[in-house]
């Protein structure tokens, strides 16, 4: 009776486990994956004295997202969104989807309330053409009560 009991525990332990090994897979909906930024070019501007342009790539896996953040205080930013279709919100502005090929930007001192992949299912990326003082770093600064996706 004993042994029958260790048993149905145990086997009722493993379907446990596997439910919840299963339950943390990347089905749609579940965690989501933080973005990859690679910065692509950096170049000091020769007619524009202390600034310099930094061209970064964003990728974003299905669902993916970045945290609220800020960037460098200098930095004037243009995004033109390469693949996919990025949700973004800046300062109070509401929420918008930019579709490949179309671009937004971003106001020195600004707050970057949401920036992800509208999409579930296909990746994303984009283009971020920063215009910064030359030693104004990081570029990127997530908020301090940004929660960790």
């Amino acid at each position: 009776m004993i042994s029958k009991l260790k048993r149905t525990c145990a086997e009722a332990a493993a379907i446990a486990v596997v439910s919840a090994a299963t339950s943390l897979g990347s089905q749609p909906g579940q965690a989501h994956e933080r973005e990859s930024a690679k910065p692509v070019f950096e170049h000091a501007l020769p007619n524009v004295p202390g600034k310099s342009l930094i061209a970064v790539v964003v990728r974003y896996a299905p669902g993916g997202k970045s945290p609220a953040h800020h960037h460098a205080g200098s930095a004037f930013i243009y995004a033109y969104v390469l693949t996919g279709e990025v949700r973004s919100r800046v300062g109070d502005e509401p929420a918008k989807v930019y579709r490949a090929g179309e671009s937004f930007f971003e106001e020195p001192g600004a707050h970057h309330r949401m920036s992800e992949n509208a999409s579930e299912s296909e990746p994303a990326s984009l283009l971020a053409v920063f215009i910064v003082d030359g030693q104004d770093r990081p570029l990127t600064v997530p908020d301090p009560d940004a929660a960790r996706p």
